[in-house]
């Protein structure tokens, strides 16, 4: 008989531990793991945690079997881990009702359940008795599932099981935007049933998306409809998200020990290395113990001074727990194999001695890894004076099954019977490796050859749609369609995957589907949606930023493939039918080799088959799935014709006059909008003679992010955007337009309930007369007011007669959108875009990226209307509080469904832009840009509201882009070759304008500075140069464009935390930020950040806001500079040290009273301090520190001189 080497007697002693301290607890029916011999509740992390040391035995055994018995023992070993795998797949198929209602909800009620009873399988607690939704419970299920099958084990046995888990995946998709309880069961730190976004799910469900793509179930014995797809944007929608938010675990938690899970065995979700090491290091620093390390700071959970009667706590207890957290042993098994997989020797020794001397020796002689350490009762005072310096207790589970799982795998890859790639079969530990440079191939495709032509005159080689072919080219829409079959299962009453929209990451992909290779055009060339496509600039401009994005995500065999299509939609072509120079300008980009600093290659769609990724369409060969995507092809290629009736166009309409007389609702567009600049900042503008020393607007001063403008002198300002008059092409006829005077804007209430027309003239109305003169009329403008009365009041499926033919309202609402789309009357668009209630594709993606990234949004203009949203929605719901909140004003709907894209798109590229913003009011914003314009322009609000409008969707980011990043910037006029027709564009202001009279005005000795400033004279102001006005009143402009975009310092939050800490509490404007909140939340808490915030968006006035600001800034310099000395038994008034600093300021610049009272600004307070400069000797913030030193008791010396830290 053969002796058995020293590795099977050490493996024989892991099979013991595995079997006394996990394999006997599992049962023999279901295959799960209860929590204790008392407790049948079967969670699934707990099972999937202590199911993976069986997997790892099983490995180990068949590597180094030496003897039959040894394989019999792997062998045993596997078949407990597929039937507990299988055991869980089937308690949650049984759920199959749940999964398929949360794919559409992602409501908490409607998720598969976290727990089942270990001896039946069935669910132990209500749907509401439990945090049931954990994102990362489900996603390391099939995380592990996607290893242990690669390895070789064979879980899943039929067709209708992999549907199942196709649709899991649909479940854990959408993880980057479903809030859920999280790894430890309870939301919100305080247990109150708070779901948040958590790191750590979203990282679990990222890696899970990643390992189980492409993977065939089945095995080696598997075919092609066993194999599972994931959508590779869900995957890169969740990375993107989780590097935005670590090292932060949740609005609630500011860092959280189980992110080792996340940036280290077992999922390897963050492949930037400077990310994982800032994760790592900020754990450890916060908190790791001598036992352990804490779950995270202020966890209640066992401590001695927890009340065990209650789950959840009250929010000023949190603080008694600081200090004497459990200390969870466990961790430092994670920090073992966490070296273990990067090879640091130093970690693995000095965990491994730490994880040794935690563990506890039963009365058999094992070795087992207790729950947690906690501080006992009698201890806790001295543990709060000297952290880790007391004696913890062992406590909870002993063992606890899922930390003695990963100390026994530990120990295996430690004593070499596992190398770390074989728990890693998928390689997910190299997701962090360095990657080679991505080049894009890009195609540019003619729709017919008249484009081709005209693309050839400029040397540029193109093919068209046809000569494409074998080929074949989709919209993007298409394969949206094509993915909804995925998944489907009658038997099981599966659905398949949520029609939501096409990434750039999936339409950058080759696909074969019955030996045909089909291509994607992406989301973002698709007009048939939203309007920003028809805008040629912008479309230019988003496709250069989707090659860098694309350059930094794709992470797939082959290269991307972008398909750019040119159509005859004279959206590509300027009046002259010639292609527009930006589109020319950015093909030979293209050609160069290189666009936006990203490689690209230009050719043909035949060249790039063998070098593109291609993705097989497996799913498809159920014959049904065949014939549906055959049918929805058909339906979108072989659309009959449209024969709607259209508007009046001159090749169909008989000799007839045109009626010149006005349109009884004309104008009722233009009084539908609601946008309005500031009535304070209006007033301002009109009494500027006290503070410019003008009367006129072109004093209005200007601020660091002010626009100037390059207007030509005898240029109109337009009441209303003037309509071209050449001929539409085909049978549209031109459209004439005819200047009208501006509208007043009444009650938007009065106006929607009269029909925008003054009482008693609606009732006069006759509907005939306006169909009548819907039937004449061939101005713009005058159809449209036509057809918002008649939408208004007959609905949008109200039928009429054109030209003898019935048609209905809505059918002429699309009609106008896109010849109002055509000829580039944006106002029009967006008008007609809110009227058919049109909702931008990637809305909820867009929300959601500002959201995760820690910004809160709100729509609609204030405050009457404001609505905050908090978490990600579903695009439809998203859709429909915005609705809500523009009320009946449909322009500003489709505006901020505009903006809200924008910025998504600047919060991607350019993070830094929204550095200390924490909540996006897009209505303040789009307030803010009609008074730039106002200011600009030198126009009333009305006119300032309309130019807004129509300005393009590209001209309109770029004045976004402008206002948030604070660089000064012109507005030029453009003439176009459409009569005399004129339009707004945006550009950067060159740096030799930007050296203006305040700078030279901040530079001259105090003296003079004093003299200057109360001896504002109109006519000393008119014969100044235009630069020296520019500057003047800068700093008031800046203050009130950083408080529209509520834009703090850096650091703001956790230090205004000190100063709650060292008084009673903060008081602003009436509303009072408690000193309990220092109780409840840590200064890194996002929670605490939302709290301040809410306080000061009380204050109406941007520029007081940002006084507030600033004194609060002056308070947090005092406690960070007294060394714990000051504390004030007394609220803090934050504004009356504002206005007392307002007092000094006036008394020391010694203004005449009559200027101090014509230059009184918002809340009293002096313009000419709102525009001081906050630096300096006599800078705003020195006279806070003044003020500051009058109203609080601070200490003084015997001499009465105060020691001044703070400048």
């Amino acid at each position: 008989m053969r002796n058995r080497s020293n590795s099977g007697v050490r493996l024989d002693y892991y099979q013991r531990l595995l079997n006394k301290t996990i394999l006997k607890y599992q049962n023999p029916v279901t295959g799960l793991i209860p929590s204790s011999e008392e407790n049948s509740h079967a969670w699934v992390r707990d099972n999937v945690y202590a199911i993976l040391s069986v997997w790892a035995l099983a490995l180990a055994y068949r590597k180094t079997a030496d003897l039959d018995e040894d394989r019999a023992k792997a062998y045993e070993l596997e078949q407990s881990v597929v039937k507990l795998m299988r055991g869980l797949l089937r308690c949650m198929m049984t759920q199959v009702e749940k999964l398929e209602k949360f794919k559409h909800t992602q409501h908490v009620d409607d998720s598969l359940h976290a727990k089942y009873c270990s001896q039946t399988g069935r669910t132990v607690v209500g749907d509401k008795a439990w945090g049931h939704l954990q994102v990362d419970a489900t996603s390391l299920f099939i995380l592990s599932l996607s290893q242990m099958t690669a390895s070789g084990l064979q879980i899943i046995f039929t067709l209708d099981e992999v549907s199942f888990i196709q649709n899991l995946i649909f479940y854990i998709e959408t993880a980057y935007r479903t809030p859920d309880y999280g790894i430890w069961e309870r939301g919100d730190k305080t247990n109150h049933g708070l779901p948040e976004l958590n790191s750590s799910s979203i990282g679990m469900a990222k890696a899970a998306l990643e390992a189980i793509n492409e993977l065939d179930l089945f095995g080696a014995r598997g075919g092609p409809l066993s194999v599972v797809h994931v959508l590779p944007d869900e995957a890169q929608q969740c990375q993107a998200i989780l590097h935005s938010m670590l090292p932060r675990e949740s609005n609630s938690k500011e860092v959280d020990a189980a992110l080792l899970t996340v940036i280290s065995f077992p999922a390897f979700a963050v492949d930037d290395y400077e990310k994982v090491e800032e994760t790592r290091d900020t754990i450890m620093l916060k908190l790791e113990g001598k036992y352990g390390c804490c779950r995270f700071l202020r966890d209640g959970y066992k401590t001695a001074q927890e009340d065990p009667n209650r789950l959840h706590y009250e929010p000023w207890e949190l603080q008694v727990f600081e200090r004497i957290e459990c200390h969870w042993p466990m961790f430092f098994a994670l920090s073992v194999l966490d070296g273990l997989f990067n090879g640091n020797k130093e970690q693995v020794k000095k965990y491994a001695e730490k994880l040794d001397s935690v563990l506890l020796k039963t009365d058999e002689g094992i070795y087992v890894l207790p729950e947690l350490y906690t501080v006992v009762k009698d201890k806790v005072e001295l543990e709060y004076r000297t952290p880790n310096s007391q004696k913890r207790e062992a406590i909870g589970k002993i063992p606890h099954k899922w930390g003695q799982s990963l100390y026994i795998i530990s120990k295996l890859v430690q004593e070499g019977f596992l190398s770390p790639g074989e728990l890693d079969p998928l390689n997910r530990r190299l997701v962090s490796e360095p990657k080679p440079d991505i080049v894009v191939q890009v195609v540019i495709l003619a729709e017919d050859e008249y484009i081709q032509s005209k693309l050839l005159e400029h040397d540029i080689k193109v093919q068209t749609m046809d000569e494409v072919r074998p080929l074949q080219v989709f919209p993007a829409r298409v394969l949206t369609q094509i993915y909804s079959l995925l998944g489907r299962n009658k038997k099981l009453g599966l659905t398949g995957r949520p029609k939501n929209e096409i990434g750039l990451l999936a339409t950058s992909k080759l696909y074969t589907f019955h030996d045909q290779i089909l291509a994607f055009i992406p989301q973002m060339a698709d007009e048939h949606q939203f309007y920003l496509p028809k805008d040629t600039l912008l479309k230019l401009d988003m496709f250069a930023n989707d090659m860098g994005f694309l350059s930094s995500y794709w992470r797939y065999l082959g290269r991307p493939l972008v398909i750019f299509p040119v159509s005859t939609n004279l959206n590509y072509l300027d009046v002259g039918h010639n292609p527009p120079g930006a589109l020319i300008g950015t093909i030979k980009k293209l050609q160069s080799g290189y666009i936006a600093g990203t490689r690209v290659h230009l050719g043909n769609l035949a060249d790039f088959v063998t070098t593109s990724c291609i993705t097989k369409l497996s799913f498809l060969r159920d014959p049904s799935h065949g014939e549906e995507v055959k049918k929805f092809i058909g339906d979108i290629f072989n659309k009959a014709p449209d024969i709607r009736p259209r508007l009046l166009s001159s090749t169909r309409m008989r000799p007839r006059p045109r009626s010149h007389s006005r349109s009884s609702v004309h104008g009722i567009v233009r009084r539908s909008r609601s946008i309005q600049v500031d009535p304070d900042q209006a007033q301002e503008r009109g009494s500027s003679q006290s503070y410019g020393g003008s009367s006129q607007s072109s004093g209005s001063p200007t601020s660091p992010g002010a626009l100037d403008i390059e207007y030509p002198r005898e240029y109109p300002m337009p009441q209303h955007p003037s309509s071209p008059s050449l001929h539409l092409k085909g049978s549209l006829h031109p459209l004439h337009y005819s200047h009208q005077a501006p509208c007043s804007s009444p009650q938007l209430s009065h106006f929607f309930h009269q029909g925008g027309l003054p009482p008693g003239k609606q009732e006069s109305i006759s509907i005939n007369e306006l169909v009548e003169q819907l039937s004449n009329t061939e101005v713009l403008h005058e159809q449209a007011d036509i057809i918002h009365y008649l939408y208004l009041h007959r609905g949008p499926d109200w039928e009429i007669k054109i030209d003898g033919r019935k048609c209905c309202i809505n059918e002429l609402l699309v009609e106008l959108y896109e010849k109002a789309g055509h000829w580039k009357h944006w106002g029009l668009v967006r008008h007609t875009a809110g009227l058919l209630k049109k909702r931008v594709e990637e809305l909820a993606l867009a929300a959601t990226d500002l959201l995760v990234r820690q910004k809160q949004l709100s729509v609609g203009l204030p405050s009457d209307r404001e609505k905050v949203i908090m978490r990600p929605l579903p695009p439809d719901d998203l859709a429909k509080i915005i609705f809500e909140a523009c009320g009946e004003d449909l322009s500003t709907a489709s505006l901020t469904q505009e903006l809200l894209i924008y910025l998504a798109m600047f919060i991607r590229t350019e993070p830094k832009l929204f550095n200390e913003m924490l909540r996006l009011r897009v209505g303040l914003i789009i307030q803010v840009m009609a008074s730039e314009l106002a200011r600009t322009l030198k126009c009333s609000g009305d006119e300032a509201s309309e130019h807004l409008l129509n300005l393009s969707p590209f001209e309109m980011k770029t004045l976004l882009h402008h206002i948030l990043s604070g660089k000064e910037f012109v507005i030029n006029t453009e003439h176009t070759n459409v009569e005399d027709e004129c339009r707004l564009s945006v550009s950067t202001k060159k740096v030799g304008e930007e050296a203006t009279e305040f700078a030279k005005l901040s530079r001259k000795p105090y003296a003079k500075m004093q003299k200057s400033i109360p001896n504002l004279d109109p006519e000393e102001l008119e014969k100044e140069d235009d630069v020296e006005s520019d500057r003047q009143g800068q700093w008031l402009r800046r203050r009130r464009l950083d408080g529209a975009l509520n834009r703090v310092p850096v650091g703001f939050y956790p230090r205004v935390w000190k100063v709650l800490k060292m008084c009673h509490g903060l008081v602003i404007e009436g509303h009072n930020l408690p000193h309990s909140l220092t109780r409840e939340m840590t200064p890194g808490e996002f929670k605490f950040a939302l709290h301040v915030e809410i306080v000061l968006n009380k204050i109406p006035q941007p520029e007081y806001r940002q006084l507030m600001v600033e004194a609060l800034m002056v308070l947090t310099l005092m406690a960070e500079n007294d060394a714990g000395k000051l504390q004030f038994s007394q609220l803090i008034q934050v504004d009356r040290i504002v206005q007392m600093a307002n007092t000094i300021y006036l008394k020391d610049q010694k203004i005449p009273i009559d200027v101090v009272e014509r230059s009184r600004g918002a809340a009293g307070i002096c313009l000419h301090f709102y525009d001081t400069a906050p630096s300096g000797r006599f800078g705003t913030m020195s006279y806070l520190c003044r003020s500051l030193a009058t109203i609080l008791p601070i200490p003084i010396d015997k001499d009465a001189n105060l020691d001044c830290t703070l400048s």
